[in-house]
């Protein structure tokens, strides 16, 4: 809406599931040159969304980046769906979508879609789970998920509000799913490693969020990622900063859709088929700088 063209992400049913109200709210938002921050989030949204997608059509059409191969995936988890709208524009016919989300969450964004007149892709399940609180794994199993099955896993906007002991519980979960599995997660530096302007700038993001109820807890620098994923068997493939980031997606836009500073980074990394509570680390490779070529919930930009 507020992008030039060609679009980093586009979804056709991200405005169309807000109804009438929030799409009004929308047009009236003064564009990125005007709301340079504004358009920041909304760059972090869609290219981690593009990124997750990006990998998903990699393991059914090409071999990952960096030698990650798991032909025959059949399943695409997102944890945290919010309005992410993947379900109900799968291309894949071969690939079954499991939604997870905690309860009241996952009402509204069915409200919405049904409002919309919006049809999830066939054979897609909805799950509800409090992640601090439910068994993700028997809410998965009991929902038809097969752990046997290669699976891309999009974990995105999640990790910086859970404990560190629900985020390593998750892990856990993804460790015993089908050997080169990938899961697709983003996650936020800690303060001390950030330049005193961006301090200021996670400060205030983190009260606006606290404030709302949903406060950040949880943050990670990539040793500390790399290192928590060893523990369970995993793999990190790639650890890409906003450098990186908008060198596959951002470089050279004529519009203000640009990352800004150094705070949020994606992770992506593969399953080596086993549960474990350790393991041993395995090719770590963190991305940072340059980058290679190639929205919360759905959004287009």
């Amino acid at each position: 809406m507020h992008d030039a063209r060609p679009l980093v992400f586009e979804d056709p049913l991200a405005v169309r599931i807000l109804g009438s109200e929030h799409q009004q709210e929308l047009r009236r938002t003064p564009d990125g040159r005007r709301r340079p921050f504004s358009a920041a989030l909304r760059a972090w949204m869609v290219v981690r969304a593009r990124l997750a997608e990006d990998v998903l059509h990699a393991m059914l059409h090409e071999p990952l980046p960096r030698g990650v191969q798991a032909p025959g995936v059949s399943q695409y988890l997102v944890l945290g769906a919010g309005l992410d709208t993947f379900a109900c524009r799968n291309p894949y016919a071969g690939v079954r979508v499991f939604e997870v989300d905690h309860p009241s969450t996952q009402a509204w964004k069915l409200q919405r879609l049904e409002s919309a007149g919006v049809v999830p892709s066939p054979g897609t399940r909805f799950i509800a789970v409090d992640f601090e609180r439910d068994d993700l794994r028997e809410r998965l199993l009991a929902a038809g998920f097969d752990e046997q099955l290669p699976t891309v896993m999009a974990w995105l906007g999640v990790v910086p509000y859970l404990t560190g002991a629900a985020f390593r519980s998750t892990l856990r979960v993804f460790s015993g799913f089908a050997e080169g599995s990938v899961v697709v997660f983003d996650y936020t530096q800690p303060r001390a490693a950030l330049p005193a302007v961006e301090q200021w700038m996670q400060e205030s993001l983190s009260g606006r969020v606290a404030a709302a109820g949903e406060p950040f807890q949880l943050f990670l620098t990539p040793r500390e990622v790399a290192v928590e994923l060893e523990s369970f068997g995993l793999c990190v493939k790639e650890d890409l900063d906003t450098a990186a980031l908008t060198g596959r997606y951002l470089s050279g836009r004529s519009d203000a859709l640009q990352l800004k500073g150094k705070a949020g980074r994606i992770c992506v990394a593969t399953s080596g088929g086993r549960r474990a509570a350790s393991g041993s680390p395995d090719g770590v490779t963190n991305t940072a700088g340059g980058g290679d070529g190639r929205v919360e919930g759905g959004e287009t930009a």
